[in-house]
């Protein structure tokens, strides 16, 4: 049975946050809620996911700050590329009108997320402060989005976070079967190239494990942002020999 909510760290602009330990454990109401309140500006989010921490909280609330135990991720080297998405990715290679791009729709890409259907889900976490603070981060150099195309048409793709060798997944969005996952295809394989070894997946859902997402104890997690993240941050071009990462790799079984 969860308990009943506890008081939680309410946070003002630019305060340091709670220690993870902080965070409500698996028996509260909402698992690795750590604090609320402060700010979304660059340094803020910077701060916070160089801890382990990311913001989520829908229209009406006040920021929330999250750090789950465990904590979902997709280990770059475990990535699934099953054979039907294999395919999939063949096809739309060998056609002079598709192609992939980073960080030419930012807007675009966060804004189409935020519009996605969820099942299950009647609104979006990606309200418009988030939206806003996104958009910063993404001017300052560490907000990145990849985008799918057919004909000149934006038809998926995904956002995300990168500080030095470290990923942090955020959203994905399909108008077309395969979009979203033949961007995450080209996540993957730049990641492999630049020597990312792991990418943050935030939550546990199926359709992340299906390609090879897992659970990790935040212990594990913290411990390899904080090893990674004083990187410098890699170049976001994405070249088609970077394809290779993953193309020569042997696919899995669709699940």
């Amino acid at each position: 049975m969860k308990r009943s909510a506890r008081p939680v760290s309410w946070l003002t602009a630019g305060e340091e946050f709670p220690a993870l330990n902080q965070a409500w454990s698996a028996d509260d109401a909402a698992p690795g809620l750590l604090a609320a309140g402060g700010a979304l500006d660059v340094n803020s989010l910077v701060r916070a996911y160089s801890a382990g921490i990311f913001p989520w909280f829908s229209l009406g609330q006040p920021i929330l700050w999250w750090s789950p135990d465990p904590r979902m991720v997709l280990l770059t080297a475990e990535f699934k590329l099953h054979r039907s998405l294999k395919k999939s990715l063949q096809r739309f290679l060998k056609s002079p009108t598709c192609s992939v791009t980073f960080d030419t729709a930012f807007d675009q890409v966060i804004a189409a997320c935020a519009n996605a259907p969820r099942d299950g889900q009647s609104g979006t976490w990606i309200v418009p402060d988030m939206i806003a603070a996104y958009s910063q981060l993404h001017q300052a150099g560490h907000a990145h989005s990849i985008e799918t195309w057919v004909n000149g048409e934006l038809i998926g793709g995904l956002y995300c976070v990168n500080l030095g060798g470290m990923v942090f997944g955020e959203s994905m969005f399909a108008r077309q079967t395969d979009a979203s996952k033949i961007a995450l295809s080209a996540l993957v394989a730049f990641c492999k190239a630049k020597d990312i070894r792991m990418i943050d997946c935030q939550q546990n859902t199926q359709h992340l494990s299906s390609f090879g997402a897992r659970e990790i104890s935040r212990e594990s997690f913290v411990a390899h942002v904080s090893q990674q993240s004083s990187r410098v941050n890699p170049e976001w071009v994405f070249e088609a020999h970077h394809w290779n990462e993953i193309m020569s790799t042997q696919t899995e079984p669709l699940l």
